[in-house]
């Protein structure tokens, strides 16, 4: 169980009163679910809250915080769970608020391009709830995460070489403080000149500075045409090459991922991709017009051929591109699977994307003096990519060289003028990297964090020290 010195027992247990007279049975201390609420998908130890609360309503949260913060009790906000660097993790115990019955669509405005939605709902949800309107929100980390989670988190995914991230994507938040004040920030307006940018400081901050609880986001038209292409090539550096000149080119591609050939023996033998080799591959999407599409991917297969690309496999039907989708999106699992009863730990990096081939080649080689087995998979369309070392947490010898080739990895990326997390974010686990890559402006971070959490109860022990 986490140490949990910010609160004395007496606080708790009149903490936990009020909470359970708010709530009722939407306030449990039952273990199951506690253990479900401290971990994330990450490497990290779990850490367990002491209760775990569901809210269902902005107001509710605003109340569970206020009593939270009376009693000086942590308050962590939880999603679905599918953070990388430990988010969820209760580092000093209080309790996990899940958000995952806020799931409502607030609004659609079609003719604005834009909704707003609570935290709880899903990507895919939400796109669901779009199909009719001929709209779509393209963001997509892979991970069904709610919209929330991945405001927190400033997510990104496969989508953003070109649609970007969550932090050209929203537009307004609702954010509760940490002593339960309800700010909404931003607004539906696409610019605005009207003072600080609190929008910006709440995406990406990961729970640390207020509990998000609705997002006004930006929405596109679903493309009249898509097309996704795969080829193989006879070494990573052919690939990255490849995805190098087709970004300088300024072919508008959708997407653009690399698998190296140990992920694509990964994808070939869990999602059964039969037909293509476990060599270094790319997998493409392009949308547009049907012309635009048509001089994209060639403009594209043109590039690819002069790198050495070999056995381009078109998909153009719905169904053939979900395939290759899912099983990029399953690239975690099919890792793992490569050895089985492993755990991984995964861990990224962005560049620009001038000094991605030899960011890569450089990991490949520090991977290989290392003697772990560690797939490559990559946005490396904007320079991202990530490397998921398969471990065994027993062996102090593995998670050793894991945590040290992490380092290096980090402090290359930050010297090539890259950052230390491309998307996974900070959270517990990379909270020393950030603060070597922020150098003074760490001090910075810190301080707003004291000046709207001075009790220190929102998700504390991630992003910065205070």
């Amino acid at each position: 169980m986490a140490e949990t010195a910010t609160r004395n027992q007496p606080d708790q247990t009149r903490a936990f009163a009020a909470l359970c007279q708010l709530l009722g049975d939407r306030f449990t201390t039952a273990e199951a679910l506690r253990e479900q609420h401290g971990r994330g998908e990450a490497y990290h130890a779990p850490h367990l809250p002491d209760a775990v609360a569901f809210a269902e309503s902005t107001e509710e949260v605003s109340r569970i915080v206020r009593i939270c913060a009376e009693h000086a009790i942590p308050v962590v906000p939880f999603g679905v769970g599918t953070s990388l660097e430990g988010h969820v993790a209760a580092v000093r115990g209080g309790i996990s608020l899940d958000l995952g019955h806020m799931s409502r669509v607030l609004a659609v405005h079609a003719e604005d391009l834009d909704v707003t939605v609570e935290a709880g709902v899903t990507r895919k949800q939400l796109n669901a709830h779009l199909r009719d309107t001929g709209l779509f929100f393209p963001i997509d980390p892979g991970a069904d995460a709610t919209i929330g989670g991945m405001a927190a988190t400033r997510a990104s995914g496969t989508n953003a070489v070109r649609y970007g991230t969550m932090r050209e994507n929203v537009l307004g938040l609702t954010v509760v403080l940490a002593d339960g004040r309800i700010i909404r920030t931003g607004g539906r307006a696409r610019k605005s000149a009207a003072g600080y940018d609190l929008t910006r400081l709440f995406v990406g901050s990961e729970g640390t500075l207020g509990v998000i609880t609705e997002i006004t986001l930006k929405l596109y038209g679903i493309p009249e045409a898509i097309s996704a292409a795969v080829c193989s090539f006879g070494s990573v550096d052919d690939a990255v090459r490849a995805v190098i000149q087709t970004i300088q080119a300024g072919i508008p591609v959708a997407r653009i991922e690399l698998l190296d050939e140990l992920q694509m023996q990964g994808c070939i033998q869990y999602s059964k991709l039969e037909g293509y080799p476990a060599a270094p591959t790319l997998f493409y999407e392009f949308h547009g017009s049907e012309a635009g599409v048509k001089e994209q991917a060639e403009q594209a297969m043109a590039i690819a051929e002069d790198c050495g690309a070999e056995g381009f496999q078109w998909a153009t039907r719905p169904e053939d591109r979900n395939r290759l989708w899912q099983a990029r999106h399953d690239a975690y699992y099919a890792g793992l699977s490569l050895r089985p009863g492993a755990k991984s730990w995964v861990t990224d990096v962005c560049v620009p994307i001038s000094a991605l081939a030899e960011c890569i080649h450089a990991t490949r080689e520090d991977v290989a003096q290392a003697g772990l087995l560690a797939p490559i998979v990559g946005h490396v369309g904007d320079g991202n990519f990530h490397l998921q070392m398969l471990v065994d947490p027993a062996s102090p010898e593995e998670m050793a060289k894991a945590a040290a080739l992490n380092k290096r990895l980090v402090r290359r990326a930050i010297a090539m003028g890259g950052t230390c997390t491309g998307e996974h974010g900070v959270g517990m686990g990379k909270m020393d990297s950030l603060a070597e890559e922020a150098g003074e402006a760490i001090e910075v971070m810190a301080a707003i964090k004291r000046t709207l959490d001075p009790l220190n109860i929102l998700n504390p022990g991630k992003v910065v020290r205070v």
